[in-house]
């Protein structure tokens, strides 16, 4: 193994414990990795391959793409069956052989390609980590011990799922993008993909209306967590990583928990100009998130034309107005003002024992920078999200999901207007529209935001 860095190995010799071996033509000079763990995906596999050779290829001698091809011990015949075939085919590339027209493609590319098998008999995960995130986990670990230490570039850390595609300006655009910036934690543009007239579309559409809305509705509070927590945009560079001990192990949701613990030490910045390009299928392999979001969409089991009512935002905005302010203020003053905002925030407060717990962060803080860090560490994205569902479940039922856009939208103060013929859920065409203002609207700093009564 190659010399590594006191904090890399001080973190692997800590946090990293994984038995597996990386496969891949050994180079000096690797400065970037794209992690994309993988079960059951070797048809995706080859479209992500494909569209990655169409990049930019300056990066290409320096950034290693690190399949983690896993499944558990426990896991059915035609999954490992599938990532058998993963394996051979990523295996095949890695050693330079031009079996068909698609091998000859990706070699001659230029991509460097790494593999990790946790899937073979022996090298399955445990049922217990046998999730995304340990999958995500072990390709970030090992991403530590091939960096090319001696550039005096960011060592960035990439996380791709085998389902997508991504632009063409993606990898340059990252990569100059942590380079030229100093950045140190990011998440890039998403689109889901939405190709055809049928109801997975239609389930993606709504799925990305409520993804988009949610954020926005944060900048309009001005909340530290107003980011995208989806697994296939996030990054970070090697140092950042290591801080934060790395990524988690859940089956799922790591990627909320990942970025928020990011978040807590860093800015989290955006990139907007380049896209990954999700798929919107079914999906077996989280109990949430986008594949979830869909087969719950097709079997009709709820109304999903709902969104939170606006009002939560507006009192969220309140509350952290307050709550961020400078003042060093007592825990009763600080309930008061939530009582004096809406009573359900007090409620919230009371019921996780916040008077207890800021008395203790009063007592152990010794500057106004550790209380400001002790703020948000606190109220962080998870209680900010559970505020949110408190006030959703307590005073403020969900709304129509465009009565709720056309509010947002006046609420940011920027003009967008959509005839939506007076219909409660509008055709698919005026739907896309939507999509598109709130993308769009993603990618602009809500200024003097509107309050709306």
């Amino acid at each position: 193994m190659r010399a590594l860095p006191a904090n890399v190995v001080s973190y692997l010799n800590k946090f990293s414990n994984n038995n597996h071996t990386i496969e891949w033509n050994n180079s000096d000079n690797i400065n970037n990795v794209i992690v994309v763990p993988a079960i059951a995906e070797y048809e995706n596999i080859k479209v992500l391959l494909q569209s990655l050779s169409r990049c930019d290829y300056n990066y290409f001698p320096s950034t290693l793409i690190l399949f983690v091809i896993n499944n558990s011990d426990a896991a059915e015949l035609i999954v490992k069956a599938d990532n058998k075939r993963s394996l051979e085919l990523l295996r095949s590339i890695v050693r330079g052989e031009q079996l068909d027209e698609f091998t000859e493609e990706i070699i001659f590319s230029g991509l460097q390609i790494g593999v990790i098998d946790a899937s073979s008999p022996g090298k399955e995960l445990e049922e217990e980590n046998s999730g995304v995130g340990f999958a995500r986990k072990i390709g970030m670990d090992f991403a530590l011990t091939i960096f090319d230490y001696n550039q005096n570039t960011k060592k960035i850390l990439i996380c791709l799922d085998a389902d997508c595609t991504v632009s063409e300006n993606y990898l340059i655009t990252i990569v100059n993008e942590f380079n030229y910036k100093n950045t140190g934690a990011a998440i890039v543009n998403f689109e889901h993909i939405v190709d055809e007239e049928d109801e997975t579309s239609d389930a993606i559409i709504c799925y990305e209306l409520f993804l988009r809305y949610y954020v926005n509705g944060l900048k309009y509070a001005r909340s530290d967590y107003a980011f995208h927590t989806i697994g296939s945009t996030m990054m970070c560079d090697h140092i950042s990583y290591i801080k934060i001990g790395g990524m988690n192990k859940r089956k799922a949701a790591e990627d909320f928990y990942f970025l928020e613990k990011l978040s807590k030490s860093l800015m989290i910045d955006e990139i907007p100009s380049a896209t990954v390009f999700p798929s919107g299928r079914r999906s077996w392999r989280v109990p949430f998130g986008t594949g979830q979001r869909v087969n719950r969409f097709l079997s009709k089991s709820q109304n999903e034309y709902l969104l939170l009512d606006p009002e939560v935002f507006e009192l969220l905005k309140d509350w952290l107005w307050f709550y961020n302010s400078e003042n060093l203020i007592t825990a009763e003053q600080f309930l008061h003002a939530a009582k004096q905002i809406h009573r359900e925030i007090y409620y919230f407060l009371i019921k996780n024992n916040f008077d207890k717990q800021w008395d203790k962060i009063l007592a152990n803080t010794k500057s106004e920078r550790q209380l400001l860090y002790q703020k948000k560490i606190w109220f962080d994205g998870f209680k900010t999200l559970k505020l949110i569902h408190h006030l959703r479940d307590t005073a403020f039922p969900q709304i129509n999901m465009f009565d709720a856009l056309d509010v947002m939208f006046k609420k940011t103060g920027i003009n967008i207007s959509i005839d939506r013929m007076d219909l409660e859920i509008p055709p698919r065409e005026i739907q896309m529209d939507y999509l598109n203002a709130l993308r769009e609207l993603d990618n602009v700093k809500i200024q003097n935001p509107v309050s709306i009564a």
